[in-house]
């Protein structure tokens, strides 16, 4: 696998457009398309393997709210869509499978009601990522707005020995800003966990992916890239499979 397969576009819906937050602040957005479809089909031509999908205005209000443009998205390309946001109930995860999403990132509910989380792992095996977004050293919920007790380390330990694909590890302080992903946070928690974990937040250029697939031997799998790819930045038809 090349640096072009390591990548995972993002495609983040706000209001119906494709956009990106500066460090998870809802108010700071920049719209990067009136139809997220067409990005969706814009990274899969350039070459994307895999598509990381957020419902933002369903990771705000604690539900999705974008099941038809998601659905579109599945429908339009013929990779992998993994989607998160707003994800707090079985039924709303059974609601994106039934929809074609491959896997689905949960955050919030795998802190706030374990009960429902293992149900959702039981039932849909495999195809969990626990979402770990971290702002100053601890896990942020409920769209970033609060932090918890836990190190992201701590809080991804309790889900370790679960039937889960793996973890996606975001930076939130990083998300957006292009000012190079937390190589070492990353690379504790791959060295530490069973599962693969996927990298998120502050890419700004292919160097930094480099220094991520460096971290492959320990288990990190690939990394979301946003900004860095909608302002050029990283050209992903240039790089080698």
């Amino acid at each position: 696998m090349g640096l072009k397969s390591f990548i995972i576009p993002a495609v983040d819906i706000k209001d119906g457009k494709a956009v990106r937050l500066y460090k998870g602040d809802p108010n700071a957005v920049t719209v990067y398309g009136d139809n997220p479809v067409d990005v969706a089909k814009m990274w899969e031509e350039k070459g994307a393997k895999h598509l990381h999908v957020v419902d933002l205005d369903g990771a705000f209000e604690g539900k999705p709210k974008n099941y038809k443009i998601v659905q579109q998205i599945v429908e339009a390309v013929p990779i992998p869509v993994e989607f998160g946001g707003g994800l707090r109930s079985f039924d709303a995860v059974k609601t994106m499978f039934e929809i074609g999403v491959d896997r689905v990132v949960i955050g919030s509910l795998a802190y706030q009601n374990r009960r429902e989380f293992v149900k959702i792992v039981e039932h849909f095996s495999g195809k969990v990522i626990v979402g770990i977004d971290a702002k100053d050293g601890r896990v942020a919920i409920k769209g970033w707005l609060e932090k918890t007790e836990f190190s992201p380390l701590e809080f991804a330990k309790q889900f370790d020995d679960m039937d889960i694909w793996g973890f996606l590890y975001t930076d939130v302080n990083r998300d957006g800003a292009m000012v190079g992903p937390n190589i070492e946070g990353t690379k504790i928690l791959a060295q530490n966990l069973s599962h693969p974990v996927i990298a998120s937040g502050g890419v700004g250029t292919v160097e930094d992916v480099k220094k991520l697939y460096q971290l492959k031997k320990y288990g990190v799998y690939g990394v979301v890239v946003g900004k860095a790819l909608y302002e050029g930045k990283i050209k992903l038809e240039q790089l080698e499979d």
